[in-house]
Protein backbone atom coordinates (compact mmCIF):
# COMPACT_ATOMS: atom_id res chain seq x y z
CA UNK A 1 0.00 0.00 0.00
CA UNK A 2 2.82 2.40 0.80
CA UNK A 3 3.87 2.62 -2.85
CA UNK A 4 0.48 3.89 -4.01
CA UNK A 5 -0.15 7.05 -2.04
CA UNK A 6 1.80 9.93 -0.50
CA UNK A 7 0.75 12.79 1.73
CA UNK A 8 2.92 15.79 0.90
CA UNK A 9 2.58 18.11 3.89
CA UNK A 10 3.00 21.61 2.52
CA UNK A 11 4.67 23.58 5.33
CA UNK A 12 5.04 27.35 5.32
CA UNK A 13 7.05 29.41 7.81
CA UNK A 14 6.06 28.46 11.38
CA UNK A 15 2.57 27.11 12.03
CA UNK A 16 1.66 25.77 15.45
CA UNK A 17 -0.90 23.57 13.68
CA UNK A 18 1.68 21.71 11.61
CA UNK A 19 2.20 18.96 14.16
CA UNK A 20 -1.50 18.15 14.35
CA UNK A 21 -1.59 17.83 10.58
CA UNK A 22 1.45 15.54 10.58
CA UNK A 23 -0.07 13.33 13.26
CA UNK A 24 -3.30 12.98 11.31
CA UNK A 25 -1.56 11.76 8.15
CA UNK A 26 0.76 9.45 10.04
CA UNK A 27 -2.13 7.83 11.88
CA UNK A 28 -3.99 6.56 8.83
CA UNK A 29 -5.72 3.19 8.93
CA UNK A 30 -3.40 1.88 6.22
CA UNK A 31 0.26 2.40 5.51
CA UNK A 32 1.08 5.39 3.30
CA UNK A 33 4.01 7.70 2.62
CA UNK A 34 4.45 11.09 4.26
CA UNK A 35 6.95 13.81 3.33
CA UNK A 36 7.21 17.54 4.01
CA UNK A 37 7.58 20.07 1.20
CA UNK A 38 8.45 23.71 1.83
CA UNK A 39 9.74 26.84 0.15
CA UNK A 40 10.48 28.41 3.56
CA UNK A 41 12.90 26.02 5.30
CA UNK A 42 13.55 26.86 8.95
CA UNK A 43 14.52 25.25 12.25
CA UNK A 44 10.89 24.74 13.29
CA UNK A 45 10.06 22.67 10.21
CA UNK A 46 13.38 20.81 10.44
CA UNK A 47 12.81 19.91 14.09
CA UNK A 48 9.31 18.70 13.30
CA UNK A 49 10.66 16.53 10.50
CA UNK A 50 13.32 15.07 12.79
CA UNK A 51 10.78 14.37 15.51
CA UNK A 52 8.62 12.31 13.15
CA UNK A 53 11.48 11.01 10.96
CA UNK A 54 10.15 12.61 7.80
CA UNK A 55 12.06 13.72 4.71
CA UNK A 56 11.95 17.40 3.78
CA UNK A 57 11.85 18.34 0.10
CA UNK A 58 12.83 21.97 -0.40
CA UNK A 59 11.47 24.11 -3.22
CA UNK A 60 14.27 26.57 -3.95
CA UNK A 61 12.24 28.60 -6.44
CA UNK A 62 9.79 30.88 -4.65
CA UNK A 63 7.60 32.06 -7.52
CA UNK A 64 4.22 32.02 -5.83
CA UNK A 65 1.53 29.88 -4.25
CA UNK A 66 0.53 28.10 -7.45
CA UNK A 67 4.13 27.12 -8.15
CA UNK A 68 4.46 25.81 -4.59
CA UNK A 69 1.42 23.62 -5.12
CA UNK A 70 2.75 22.27 -8.41
CA UNK A 71 6.07 21.53 -6.74
CA UNK A 72 4.33 19.67 -3.92
CA UNK A 73 2.22 17.59 -6.28
CA UNK A 74 5.22 16.61 -8.42
CA UNK A 75 7.96 16.04 -5.84
CA UNK A 76 7.15 12.35 -5.24
CA UNK A 77 6.67 9.37 -7.56
CA UNK A 78 3.62 7.57 -6.19
CA UNK A 79 0.49 7.24 -8.38
CA UNK A 80 -1.57 9.16 -5.82
CA UNK A 81 -0.55 12.43 -4.17
CA UNK A 82 -2.45 14.43 -1.57
CA UNK A 83 -1.21 17.94 -0.77
CA UNK A 84 -1.88 18.20 2.96
CA UNK A 85 -2.21 21.84 3.99
CA UNK A 86 -0.36 22.39 7.25
CA UNK A 87 -3.42 23.79 9.04
CA UNK A 88 -5.75 20.93 8.15
CA UNK A 89 -6.31 17.40 9.46
CA UNK A 90 -7.25 14.09 7.86
CA UNK A 91 -9.46 11.41 9.39
CA UNK A 92 -7.80 8.02 9.77
CA UNK A 93 -9.75 6.48 6.86
CA UNK A 94 -8.99 9.21 4.30
CA UNK A 95 -6.15 7.38 2.52
CA UNK A 96 -7.99 4.07 2.63
CA UNK A 97 -11.07 5.58 0.96
CA UNK A 98 -9.03 7.35 -1.71
CA UNK A 99 -6.97 4.27 -2.59
CA UNK A 100 -10.13 2.16 -2.85
CA UNK A 101 -11.66 4.73 -5.20
CA UNK A 102 -8.51 4.80 -7.33
CA UNK A 103 -8.55 1.02 -7.75
CA UNK A 104 -12.14 1.25 -8.91
CA UNK A 105 -11.64 4.32 -11.13
CA UNK A 106 -8.00 4.32 -12.33
CA UNK A 107 -8.80 6.81 -15.12
CA UNK A 108 -9.66 9.53 -12.61
CA UNK A 109 -7.69 12.76 -12.71
CA UNK A 110 -8.65 13.79 -9.17
CA UNK A 111 -10.28 11.98 -6.26
CA UNK A 112 -11.72 14.17 -3.55
CA UNK A 113 -13.96 13.96 -0.52
CA UNK A 114 -16.52 15.91 1.42
CA UNK A 115 -15.17 17.72 4.46
CA UNK A 116 -16.00 19.59 7.64
CA UNK A 117 -14.62 22.89 8.87
CA UNK A 118 -12.71 23.58 12.06
CA UNK A 119 -13.48 26.96 13.59
CA UNK A 120 -12.23 27.97 17.02
CA UNK A 121 -11.13 24.35 17.49
CA UNK A 122 -14.71 23.15 17.01
CA UNK A 123 -15.87 20.77 14.29
CA UNK A 124 -18.48 22.34 11.99
CA UNK A 125 -20.17 19.70 9.84
CA UNK A 126 -22.91 21.86 8.35
CA UNK A 127 -23.31 25.50 7.46
CA UNK A 128 -24.88 27.32 4.52
CA UNK A 129 -21.80 27.30 2.34
CA UNK A 130 -20.96 23.65 2.96
CA UNK A 131 -24.54 22.76 2.07
CA UNK A 132 -24.33 24.79 -1.15
CA UNK A 133 -21.13 23.02 -2.13
CA UNK A 134 -22.74 19.62 -1.54
CA UNK A 135 -25.67 20.60 -3.75
CA UNK A 136 -23.31 21.71 -6.52
CA UNK A 137 -21.49 18.37 -6.28
CA UNK A 138 -24.64 16.24 -6.63
CA UNK A 139 -24.01 15.42 -10.33
CA UNK A 140 -20.67 13.80 -9.41
CA UNK A 141 -22.43 11.30 -7.16
CA UNK A 142 -23.33 9.54 -10.39
CA UNK A 143 -19.94 8.07 -11.19
CA UNK A 144 -20.86 7.22 -14.80
CA UNK A 145 -21.19 10.95 -15.48
CA UNK A 146 -17.98 12.00 -13.73
CA UNK A 147 -15.85 11.90 -16.86
CA UNK A 148 -18.02 14.14 -19.01
CA UNK A 149 -16.66 17.65 -19.55
CA UNK A 150 -20.07 19.29 -19.12
CA UNK A 151 -20.66 17.57 -15.77
CA UNK A 152 -17.20 18.38 -14.45
CA UNK A 153 -17.60 22.02 -15.40
CA UNK A 154 -21.13 22.18 -13.99
CA UNK A 155 -19.85 21.72 -10.44
CA UNK A 156 -17.53 24.71 -10.92
CA UNK A 157 -19.87 27.02 -12.80
CA UNK A 158 -21.41 28.70 -9.74
CA UNK A 159 -18.32 28.68 -7.53
CA UNK A 160 -15.50 26.49 -6.34
CA UNK A 161 -17.31 23.48 -4.90
CA UNK A 162 -14.17 21.33 -4.59
CA UNK A 163 -12.23 21.80 -1.35
CA UNK A 164 -8.53 21.98 -2.25
CA UNK A 165 -7.16 20.02 0.75
CA UNK A 166 -9.65 17.19 0.10
CA UNK A 167 -8.13 16.45 -3.29
CA UNK A 168 -5.82 13.60 -4.24
CA UNK A 169 -4.18 13.77 -7.65
CA UNK A 170 -3.73 10.78 -9.92
CA UNK A 171 -0.25 11.68 -11.08
CA UNK A 172 -0.26 9.97 -14.48
CA UNK A 173 -3.60 11.53 -15.40
CA UNK A 174 -2.85 15.17 -14.56
CA UNK A 175 -0.38 17.70 -16.02
CA UNK A 176 2.55 18.88 -13.94
CA UNK A 177 1.65 22.56 -14.30
CA UNK A 178 -2.01 22.43 -13.23
CA UNK A 179 -1.69 25.24 -10.65
CA UNK A 180 0.77 27.43 -12.54
CA UNK A 181 -0.62 30.98 -12.53
CA UNK A 182 -0.19 34.39 -10.94
CA UNK A 183 -3.26 33.91 -8.78
CA UNK A 184 -3.08 34.21 -5.03
CA UNK A 185 -6.44 32.84 -3.91
CA UNK A 186 -8.25 30.96 -6.67
CA UNK A 187 -5.31 28.76 -7.66
CA UNK A 188 -7.32 25.62 -6.87
CA UNK A 189 -10.44 26.72 -8.77
CA UNK A 190 -8.15 27.64 -11.66
CA UNK A 191 -6.63 24.13 -11.56
CA UNK A 192 -9.99 22.35 -11.45
CA UNK A 193 -11.23 24.42 -14.41
CA UNK A 194 -8.13 23.47 -16.35
CA UNK A 195 -8.50 19.79 -15.48
CA UNK A 196 -12.22 19.84 -16.31
CA UNK A 197 -11.34 20.32 -19.99
CA UNK A 198 -8.99 17.32 -20.05
CA UNK A 199 -9.64 13.58 -20.00
CA UNK A 200 -10.15 12.01 -16.60
CA UNK A 201 -12.94 11.55 -14.09
CA UNK A 202 -13.63 13.78 -11.10
CA UNK A 203 -14.31 11.13 -8.47
CA UNK A 204 -16.19 12.48 -5.46
CA UNK A 205 -16.32 10.52 -2.20
CA UNK A 206 -19.33 11.96 -0.32
CA UNK A 207 -17.85 11.33 3.12
CA UNK A 208 -16.71 14.03 5.56
CA UNK A 209 -13.28 12.57 6.25
CA UNK A 210 -11.01 15.59 6.52
CA UNK A 211 -11.11 18.88 8.36
CA UNK A 212 -10.35 22.28 6.82
CA UNK A 213 -9.32 24.84 9.41
CA UNK A 214 -10.65 28.41 9.18
CA UNK A 215 -8.66 30.94 11.21
CA UNK A 216 -7.50 34.54 11.08
CA UNK A 217 -3.90 33.73 10.22
CA UNK A 218 -4.72 31.55 7.22
CA UNK A 219 -3.54 32.66 3.79
CA UNK A 220 -7.12 32.64 2.49
CA UNK A 221 -8.34 34.96 5.23
CA UNK A 222 -5.44 37.33 4.61
CA UNK A 223 -6.18 37.43 0.88
CA UNK A 224 -9.91 37.94 1.41
CA UNK A 225 -9.24 40.93 3.64
CA UNK A 226 -7.17 42.52 0.87
CA UNK A 227 -10.03 42.10 -1.64
CA UNK A 228 -7.89 40.12 -4.10
CA UNK A 229 -10.28 37.21 -4.08
CA UNK A 230 -13.27 39.14 -5.47
CA UNK A 231 -11.23 40.11 -8.55
CA UNK A 232 -10.00 36.56 -9.05
CA UNK A 233 -13.49 35.14 -8.59
CA UNK A 234 -14.76 37.36 -11.40
CA UNK A 235 -11.92 36.18 -13.62
CA UNK A 236 -12.95 32.58 -12.95
CA UNK A 237 -16.66 33.14 -13.49
CA UNK A 238 -15.85 34.64 -16.90
CA UNK A 239 -14.44 31.23 -17.88
CA UNK A 240 -17.97 29.84 -17.58
CA UNK A 241 -20.30 32.77 -18.29
CA UNK A 242 -20.64 35.90 -20.46
CA UNK A 243 -19.23 39.01 -18.76
CA UNK A 244 -22.54 40.50 -17.61
CA UNK A 245 -23.78 37.26 -16.06
CA UNK A 246 -20.39 36.63 -14.49
CA UNK A 247 -20.52 40.02 -12.75
CA UNK A 248 -24.01 39.31 -11.34
CA UNK A 249 -22.99 35.88 -10.01
CA UNK A 250 -19.82 37.33 -8.53
CA UNK A 251 -21.78 39.85 -6.46
CA UNK A 252 -23.69 37.06 -4.76
CA UNK A 253 -20.63 34.87 -4.43
CA UNK A 254 -18.57 37.63 -2.81
CA UNK A 255 -20.90 37.70 0.17
CA UNK A 256 -19.44 34.38 1.27
CA UNK A 257 -16.09 36.10 1.85
CA UNK A 258 -17.33 37.58 5.09
CA UNK A 259 -17.21 34.17 6.71
CA UNK A 260 -14.28 32.75 4.69
CA UNK A 261 -16.42 29.73 3.93
CA UNK A 262 -15.93 28.99 0.26
CA UNK A 263 -12.28 28.11 0.29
Amino acid sequence: MEDIHTFVVLAYKKSNMLEECINSVLNQSIKTNVVIATSTPNDYISNMAKKYKLDIIINKERKGIGYDFDFASNCVDTPLVTIAHQDDIYDENYAEEVIAAYKKYPKASIIFTDYYEIKNNKKVVNNINLKIKRILLLPLRIKKLSGFKFIKRSVLRFGNAIGCPTVTFVSNNTPKDKFKSNMKCDIDWYAWEKLSKLKGNFIFIPKKIMGHRIHEESTTTEIINSNIRTKEDLYMFKKFWPDKIAKIINKFYSKSEKNNNLK
